[in-house]
């Protein structure tokens, strides 16, 4: 079991100058946070295709046991929400999270606040999900010329059928539904434990033997920071998830319907995304020491 804590991305002008020192030059900053952090999700690629030399150079830029997390693209989330999307996959798994190694983590998948939970269509895009580098390098293959710099072959030496797992937010009501929570049980995806300052719901049952918690904003979305009572309760809770308990609350959707045991442990991941006013790295560097 381990517990990663970091940050939703990085380049961020406001950091410079507050997190990051006068005069460090832009492409040191990701190496300086990785040695504050042992995680970060990136989140340009859900905004465009990136380029597979971008995935190697920041891999290149972090220790050994770094891990990043990618958001998969709006293309696929948000445009076609969710339906006819296998090009649209080939395309982001061959724009480069291949590249990473050992260092690809879960992809995480927002849905748009207008999308309704659909049991059809979620299952239909779930069933699609690659589940090993191996499945993604060969969905890859199929990928169009939209790709400028297609990765899609294994580096000599990578674990080709070690788990890729995957991790799903959502932002409408109607996902407060038992039913969805045991379909992402029955495909071993992990359920976001998103807070949101109350703007989008916020759901907390375990689904998957990863537990993904996005942290956007205390009291104020995107801009306020966590206070120390704040930090030390979700501590508890990180805990509780890494040691293989599923605590259940009022964000509880099944809680007559715990997830199977988990004796030796969950891994659990953390993304601060309150950067409008740098609080994110400073938070994820105080809740990282709290566990």
């Amino acid at each position: 079991m381990t517990v990663r804590i970091g940050t939703s991305g990085w380049i961020y002008p406001p950091w410079r100058g507050v997190f990051y020192p006068e005069g460090l030059v832009q492409r040191r900053e990701l190496t300086y946070l990785a040695e504050r952090l042992d995680t970060v999700e990136i989140n340009g690629s859900f905004y465009s295709l990136q380029r597979a030399s971008s995935y190697r150079t920041w891999a290149e830029r972090t220790p050994d046991d770094f891990v990043f997390a990618v958001k998969g693209g709006r293309f696929v989330t948000h445009l076609k929400k969710l339906r006819g999307v296998e090009e649209g996959l080939a395309n982001f798994f061959a724009s480069g999270p291949l590249a990473l190694g050992a260092k690809l983590g879960p992809v995480l998948w927002q849905l748009p606040p207008n999308l309704g939970y659909d049991a059809e269509r979620i299952e239909w895009f779930l069933r699609l999900l690659p589940r090993t580098p191996g499945e993604a390098a060969a969905m890859a293959a199929g990928h169009s010329d939209k790709v400028k710099e297609p990765c899609t072959e294994l580096d000599p030496g990578s674990d080709a059928d070690r788990p890729l797992r995957h991790a799903m937010e959502v932002r409408h009501a109607s996902y407060r539904d038992p039913a969805f929570v045991a379909q992402l049980r029955r495909h071993g995806v992990a359920l976001v434990v998103a807070d949101t300052a109350g703007t989008f719901p916020r759901l907390d049952d375990v689904t998957a033997d990863l537990v993904y918690v996005r942290l956007h904003g205390d009291t104020e979305l995107y801009a306020s920071g966590y206070t120390p009572a704040s930090l030390d309760a979700w501590s508890a809770r990180l805990r509780a998830w890494a040691a293989g308990e599923a605590p259940t609350s009022e964000d509880t959707v099944a809680p007559d319907d715990p997830p199977p045991a988990a004796p030796e442990g969950r891994d659990v991941v953390v993304y601060f995304d309150n950067d409008i006013k740098v609080h994110a790295p400073y938070d994820a560097m105080a809740l990282r020491e709290r566990c």
